[in-house]
C-alpha cells in the first residue's frame, strides 16, 4: 500500500481526477484531459464567486450572436456540466469559446505534480476502476471530496497547498461499496 504524501494545490488534483473519471467513462485520453481541465476551471470559478473574488460576467446579446456557430454539447463529469464541442481531433471541452488543448493540460499536470504524476495517476485509476462507470459518474465528486488536500477555509485557502494522501486513495478503492 502506498503511504506517499504529495503537497499540492487542489486544482491540479481535481483536473487529474476528473480526467481519470472521464477516461473511465469512455473518453479518449486527450478528450478526458480537456474535460478534466474544464471541471477544475468551473469549480474554481464557482468557488471564486462564492468568496467574492470574481463577479458574474454578463455577455451582451450582440456579442453572444457573434460567437462562432458549431455543434456544442454538455458533458457531465464529476457533477459538472462541461461545455464541449466536436473537433476533427475528437471531443474537446470548451473554455472562453475555444477548445482546450490537451497538450497544455498535459504540461500543466506534469508541471504541478512533477515526478509524482505517475504515482498519483496510478492510484486514481485504481480508484476509478473499483467502480462501474455509471456508479463512478454518480460518486466521482463525493470521492474527490474525501481525498482532496485539506486547505484553510475561505480566502486563506485560495491557491494554498495541502497534503494529498495516496494511501487514502488506495484505501477508498478497497472499501468501495
Amino acid at each position: 500500500m502506498t503511504s506517499k504524501i504529495v503537497s499540492i494545490n487542489r486544482a491540479p488534483v481535481l483536473t487529474l481526477w476528473a480526467a481519470v473519471v472521464a477516461q473511465r467513462l469512455g473518453f479518449a485520453e486527450d478528450e478526458a484531459l480537456t474535460l478534466g481541465r474544464a471541471v477544475a476551471g468551473l469549480n474554481a470559478y464557482s468557488k471564486g464567486r462564492r468568496l467574492g473574488l470574481f463577479k458574474p460576467h454578463e455577455e451582451k446579446v450582440k456579442k453572444a450572436r457573434e460567437r462562432e456557430p458549431g455543434e456544442r454539447l454538455l458533458i457531465e463529469v464529476c457533477g459538472r456540466a462541461v461545455p464541449a464541442t466536436n473537433t476533427d481531433d475528437g471531443i474537446r471541452a470548451v473554455q472562453k469559446g475555444r477548445p482546450i488543448d490537451p497538450d497544455n493540460v498535459r504540461h500543466y499536470l506534469e508541471n504541478k505534480f512533477g515526478d509524482d504524476l505517475k504515482a498519483v495517476r496510478s492510484v486514481m485509476q485504481k480508484l476509478a476502476k473499483a467502480y462501474k462507470p455509471q456508479q463512478l459518474g454518480h460518486d466521482a465528486f463525493s470521492l474527490y471530496e474525501r481525498f482532496r488536500p485539506e486547505i484553510p477555509a475561505g480566502k486563506k485557502g485560495w491557491g494554498a497547498k495541502g497534503n494529498l494522501d495516496l494511501g487514502l486513495i488506495e484505501r477508498l478503492a478497497k472499501e468501495k461499496p
